[in-house]
């Protein structure tokens, strides 16, 4: 290829010597040329079995989901309150300390999830964690006292904790580099899958009156997800990066072979991410010693990328969610919504708009970055948190009926239905925004070396912020009411600049050329620098435009 400059070519489609020419921007050159020249296609078989691998992994996700909808469930039913000798129609201290020893277990097995993840393998970090879920829920099952039911809980949160390390860092470094962020965002979506049989089981087995069975039946079919994974893990590859991690690299190029390059080894997308990782994963890191966390925090490079992890943790659980999650029937009673059955209803709906959300925003992140993504919905966020503060300042009155369980009443019931639909909305918006990036983004940011461990780190914030969203959230609600919308305003402004100044795009890149944005001097322009190439069907690149070198075609 000719080292001058070809003439300028207009973007769009060109006829050249009877092929197609195409001028466009890239984050990445390398890639793009591969891409280009491997030609792949969703559709074949050798993509249905990656899609398959994935599936299992992802079903660590539906475990999560499954147990976040379950406790809700079965705590109001009055068989599993009597026999407990829990106080109907109110809570104590017992009840809240069922729901944070789960918590508990989650934050101590996080410090597990890593060297369980490294061990043997990302598959065997799966097998591990749902197996302690399996043994988990075959304690508190068949409880006969709080002790073992709480028992049961902490050793299914323990599992929990090393599921949500393994399964996300499964899926992205098993996903083929031209779908990475489709394929990893669905991980986070299927927190619905779990989460919606997680909330209809208990309803259906609430029928079953005068027995237990009617919250034994929800906790024993938690065993479900896991035993996929646990069954599931067996028919699954390891992931390349793990197997040149140690050294068994001809078995790594095979695998991206087969799930990458359509059975050929010769693949030019195989030979650059068999190139990329050998050249950027050690075979001696601490991913080989399970005490070693220095990888997280020894260097800027590394700690400009745990920083991310950490904000992605706080912002996922505090950009005004957990009141939507946590306290949905409080705040549609704060719109003048006071029936139980009408809030239920509204409950369920909102599980279900929200998964639709997840679904569009993990299908599109490709397509519109990680940036704007994170950007647009945290500022749609902030305008619905101050129109819904304004409607509530202007709609609710005490009930001047003392005797009425009701303490609050809405004084214009189009205002109250106004404030449902935007809560409806909010569901919506962050869940296409933040739902698939709460599972891609850390995982992204994080090296091989460290990416366990991280995803472990990343996992106990998630919890830390989890805790503050259960037990104080209910508190601020109850003191201040609608006034505690301000402060999310404020946090979720605060949010935005954070994300402006300092999360990199990670967009249409190898997890391997992320490496690249985080060493450089300035990571945010870095990331969003764009080449623009000429692209020459079935051929890849062949011209840059910018300060890039060349690369020839073949």
């Amino acid at each position: 290829m000719s080292t001058d400059k070809m003439p300028t070519v207009d973007v769009g489609a060109h006829k050249h010597d009877g092929d197609l020419l195409h001028k466009k921007q890239v984050l990445n050159v390398a890639l793009e040329d591969a891409i280009a020249k491997s030609k792949p296609s969703p559709w074949t078989s050798s993509m249905f079995r990656l899609y398959f691998c994935c599936l299992i992994a992802t079903f660590c996700s539906c475990i999560n989901g499954y147990d976040g909808s379950l406790m809700g469930g079965i705590n109001a039913m009055d068989t599993y309150r009597d026999y407990f000798h829990f106080p109907k129609n109110k809570g104590t201290p017992s009840t809240g300390i069922v729901y944070a020893i789960y918590t508990i277990g989650n934050m101590v097995g996080s410090f597990a999830a890593g060297p369980a993840t490294d061990f043997r393998g990302r598959r065997w970090g799966m097998f591990i964690g749902s197996s302690i879920i399996i043994i988990g829920t075959c304690i508190q099952g068949p409880s006969r006292n709080l002790a073992q039911f709480m028992a049961g809980r902490f050793i299914l949160g323990f599992g929990v904790a090393i599921t949500s390390a393994a399964g996300p860092a499964y899926v992205s470094e098993m996903a083929h580099p031209a779908y990475r962020g489709v394929i990893t965002g669905v991980y986070n979506t299927f927190w619905f899958m779990g989460g919606i049989p997680g909330a209809f089981v208990p309803a259906g087995t609430a029928k079953i009156l005068n027995s237990s069975a009617s919250w034994r039946i929800p906790i024993w079919v938690q065993m479900c997800y896991s035993g996929l994974v646990v069954l599931g893990v067996f028919f699954l590859p390891e992931t390349p990066r793990w197997l040149i991690a140690n050294d068994r690299s001809d078995e790594a190029l095979g695998v991206m072979a087969k799930y990458h390059g359509e059975g050929d080894r010769n693949s030019p997308i195989v030979q650059l991410e068999y190139a990329e990782m050998m050249e950027d994963i050690s075979t001696t890191g601490s991913d080989k010693r399970w005490w070693d966390y220095r990888e997280l925090f020894n260097s800027p490079e590394v700690r400009y990328r745990s920083m991310l992890v950490i904000a992605m943790a706080f912002f996922g659980q505090w950009s005004g969610n957990g009141p939507v999650s946590y306290y949905y029937p409080q705040m549609l009673q704060g719109a003048g919504v006071t029936s139980k059955n009408t809030q239920l209803t509204y409950n369920g709906g909102q599980q279900v708009i929200s998964f639709g959300g997840a679904v569009l925003g993990a299908v599109f992140t490709d397509k519109w970055g990680r940036r704007p993504q994170l950007l647009v919905s945290i500022g749609i966020v902030i305008v619905f948190f101050a129109i819904i503060a304004a409607l509530n300042a202007t709609n609710l009155m005490p009930n001047p009926d003392k005797t009425s369980p009701d303490k609050i009443l809405a004084k214009n019931p189009s205002q109250a239905r106004a404030i449902i639909a935007i809560i409806f909305l909010f569901g919506f918006v962050f869940s296409m925004g933040w739902t698939p990036l709460q599972g891609l983004y850390p995982v992204e940011c994080l090296r091989y070396e460290s990416r366990a461990k991280g995803m472990g780190m990343y996992n106990f914030f998630v919890n830390v912020a989890g805790f503050y969203n259960t037990f104080v959230t209910e508190i601020a609600f109850s003191s201040v009411g609608w006034k505690y919308y301000f402060l999310f305003i404020f946090w979720d402004c605060f949010e935005f600049a954070f994300i402006y100044f300092f999360f990199v795009e990670t967009k249409n890149r190898t997890l391997e050329e992320l490496t690249a944005i985080f060493t450089s001097k300035n990571r945010v322009k870095t990331s969003l620098q764009k080449t623009v190439v000429v692209e020459e069907a079935g051929h890849g690149v062949t011209e840059i435009y910018g300060d890039e070198k060349r690369i020839d075609s073949v």
